[in-house]
């Protein structure tokens, strides 16, 4: 355990950043999976309502420090081309 007083400190500020970011992980997960099988489904209106709620929760995340603005980037990408594809074919 740390002696200093500013080091106690960030041991605490770091189980509660840690926490956080699980809990986001997490709900990002869960959101992915849903639009994951509404893009299975190729119901438009699921789609698009999964779509908008995951990048909504990426972009929070990210904001937060979660995930690197590359990664948020690319998970959103990869997001939305799944579901063009979908709602093309």
């Amino acid at each position: 355990m740390a002696n200093i007083k500013s080091s106690k400190k960030r041991i605490l500020t770091n189980e509660r950043n840690r926490q956080r970011n699980i809990a986001a992980k997490s709900r990002i997960k869960t959101l992915w999976k849903k639009a994951d099988e509404a893009v299975e489904s190729k119901d438009a209106e699921a789609i698009n309502s999964t779509l908008n709620a995951t990048l909504s929760e990426i972009d929070r995340a990210t904001s937060k420090g979660v995930f690197h603005k590359s990664t948020a980037a690319r998970k959103k990408s990869q997001l939305q081309r799944n579901a063009a594809t979908a709602l093309k074919g």
